[in-house]
């Protein structure tokens, strides 16, 4: 009798020597990047595998109700979908906490009357996507709100919903807090209203057919890394530096300027001038991408004062990424390969911008952005429209299309912009002439009012402060 017993969930993956798991691209859960699969749930996956002793096999659906019948069938050993155990779904399913807290936020576009509770929406649509926490927590509320009433959207993510807040499709949405806190610097005409429910902690789901030992384990093995701080470490990665994508402002950065700049900035002008670039240029990227670190690391791998990857820097030549002289050279050298592959029909300074944006997010797909462009009927070699495009590529509805699939879109559109702000203070700097006497109300400006350097310029620059630009950079349009 023992030696026909089944087997159980945990021995036999360990038979196979492989989990499969089942996922959707998400920034809170798993994103394919330049340097490889990413996100929070996917790195605890990557070592719960390890830990293991197998290879770990992630499946992409389109959406959590893909995921959930996938999980109903026993189809995969565990699936990732960014939701917190709910009471419908405890009988269908074992779950495990993964570290992260979130709970249902009501988001509002700041043109229409914020509501103070769900009572004030009351006879109004409020929009969310499918198989979420929300649908669970707002049939509850129905029960004392007979008015209340929602439309569920399958084919869209939290990006799609609240990018339809940002443009005021959407006048009222649902979405998660963790979701919000990753996108909502994205779209600054979203306003957070409230909270509903209680927060609850995220989880991974396993099938119910299966037994709990493979559950058990997963258990055990997050226990074990909160305990020695690892799950704190990961989750400070991806959820701990969520404002590196605001402006810095700019006393700030003139701090950086007075204290940190003059270290590198004979390398920066030594390097620039050996890769035919404005030195401000390529100091104002250094100062994007580490703030003139040169030990800085990313949650992906990049490092270094240019954070540069491992293949980049591999590819160019550079030994020690840490070096700071060694970071300068590659920064610089991998700029000009990369601006040499934007077609020479593109005008400056837009030749510069789209290198800038294939810099940060990859040339492939700012190539997606450009055909996405130009299908709309809008010019793919003009930035001013290709930049209204690249945030698509975060969106399913849209990178589902493309031959490179999703991006965080609107971090390029971000990065640039940034570099822009940065180096027209460097070159205003560096102008032998005195400054002009605006300088100091823009600098306070830009500090009080520090999303007018995300995603709006209302700060437009001084065309008489640009004398001291190479020619193909003196006439820079507002960045729009």
């Amino acid at each position: 009798m023992t030696g026909c017993s089944q087997p159980s969930t945990l021995q036999e993956i360990r038979d196979e020597g492989v989990l499969h798991v089942i996922t959707r691209t998400a920034p809170s859960i798993y994103v394919e990047s330049e340097g490889g699969p990413t996100g929070y749930d996917y790195e605890l996956a990557k070592l719960f595998a390890n830990e293991l002793g197998v290879k770990l096999r992630i499946r992409v659906a389109d959406d959590n109700t893909e995921i959930l019948s996938v999980l109903d069938k026993n189809y995969a050993h565990l699936g990732m979908l960014g939701l917190s155990s709910q009471p419908d779904t405890a009988g269908h399913f074992h779950s495990v906490a993964t570290g992260i807290t979130a709970q249902s936020i009501l988001v509002y576009n700041r043109d229409v009357e914020r509501p103070e509770s769900l009572k004030d929406l009351a006879g109004k649509a409020l929009h969310v996507v499918a198989d979420s926490n929300h649908e669970h927590r707002l049939q509850k509320a129905r029960e004392e709100i007979a008015e209340l009433q929602w439309q569920v959207h399958p084919g869209l993510d939290a990006a799609g919903v609240l990018s339809r807040v940002e443009s005021g499709e959407f006048p009222y949405a649902m979405v998660s807090s963790n979701e919000l806190d990753l996108n909502h610097v994205f779209y600054p005409m979203v306003k957070e209203a409230f909270a509903v429910g209680e927060p609850g902690e995220l989880a991974w789901f396993f099938p119910s057919a299966q037994d709990e030992s493979l559950a058990n384990a997963a258990r055990q093995f997050l226990d074990t890394l909160e305990a020695d701080g690892t799950l704190a470490q990961i989750a400070e990665r991806f959820y701990g530096h969520l404002d590196r994508l605001n402006y810095v402002g700019a006393r700030t950065f003139m701090h950086h300027v007075e204290n940190r700049l003059p270290k590198y900035e004979s390398l920066f002008r030594d390097y620039a001038k050996d890769f035919n670039m404005d030195w401000r240029l390529l100091a104002a990227i250094g100062y994007q991408e580490s703030h003139w670190r040169p030990n800085a690391v990313s949650p992906t791998g990049v490092r270094g004062l240019m954070m540069l990857t491992r293949n980049t820097a591999s590819h160019i030549g550079i030994n020690n990424r840490l070096d700071a002289e060694e970071s300068i050279q590659g920064g610089a050298k991998y700029f000009r390969i990369v601006h040499e592959k934007i077609p020479e029909r593109i005008t400056e300074p837009d030749r510069t911008w789209f290198a800038l944006a294939s810099y940060n997010v990859g040339f492939g797909h700012l190539e997606d952005a450009r055909r996405l462009t130009e299908g709309a009927g809008k010019d793919p070699d003009r930035w001013m429209d290709v930049k209204e495009f690249l945030p698509l590529l975060a969106q399913k509805e849209w990178y589902t299309k493309t031959r490179f699939g999703y991006a965080r879109g609107h971090e390029p559109v971000i990065y640039v912009q940034n570099i822009r702000r940065y180096y027209d203070v460097l070159a205003r700097l560096n102008e032998p002439a005195t400054p002009a006497p605006e300088q100091e109300e823009q600098i306070v400006q830009m500090e009080e009012n520090p999303k007018s350097g995300i995603l709006a310029d209302e700060l437009q620059p001084d065309e008489k402060l640009r004398a001291g630009l190479p020619a193909e950079l003196g006439m820079i349009p507002p960045t729009l």
